[in-house]
């Protein structure tokens, strides 16, 4: 990721993004992580040598980061005036996963799902998951599925992310809490396109 910082630099404060989640980060002694992004909040999941994931918050926010078990990162945004707290989480599961932890990255994503206002964002590295259809060709993606369907939550992206797969996903509940995503454009040399939405 360090090939993409600075690029990812320019566009967080360009576009003045309120959140901005990376979902796969190689962690190394070489990127300070903390001072990335001027006037923002870092939550990091330190992985030596493996990927993970990363957020930044503007620091006008008020959020304070949820306590899990697991490697991701759910944020609680306090609500402005008479609206609830949103909790926006940035997700990564890597390929290959063994059965245990897989069993306790649903168990965790079933237990974020609980809040009244959810945005999960991430690389569930899911590719035998038909979106459209809602169907899935492997016993875990189908367990994965049921997670969504027993707890309302939905996967709003349609279009591929990376290559010819949809591997990143923004899964919410309620109705309609975020605009459509705008989907394009990677950093660096990424074979991950960049997703942008805003939370209604």
């Amino acid at each position: 990721m360090s090939n993409k910082q600075e690029e990812l630099e320019t566009l967080a404060q360009s576009q003045r993004f309120d959140i901005t989640g990376i979902n796969e980060r190689w962690w190394d002694e070489s990127s300070d992580w903390n001072a990335l992004l001027d006037g923002c909040k870092p939550f990091i999941r330190y992985r030596q040598g493996r990927r993970g994931p990363l957020m930044y918050a503007m620091q006008r926010l008020e959020c304070m980061e949820e306590v899990t078990a697991g490697n991701n990162i759910p944020v609680r945004i306090k609500g402005q005036t008479n609206n609830v707290d949103v909790i926006i989480g940035v997700y990564y599961r890597p390929p290959g996963q063994d059965y245990d932890v897989d069993k306790l990255f649903l168990d965790e994503l079933r237990d974020t799902s609980k809040s009244t206002a959810l945005v999960l964002m991430g690389n569930f590295n899911l590719p035998e998951i038909n979106c459209e259809h809602h169907t899935a060709d492997t016993t875990w993606a189908r367990r994965f599925l049921k997670i969504l369907d027993d707890n309302f939550m939905e996967q709003v992206l349609m279009e591929l992310t990376q290559k010819d797969a949809l591997l990143d996903l923004l899964l919410v509940n309620g109705v309609d809490p975020v605009s459509e995503g705008d989907i394009g454009g990677c950093l660096g040399h990424s074979d991950h396109e960049v997703i942008e939405f805003e939370i209604l």
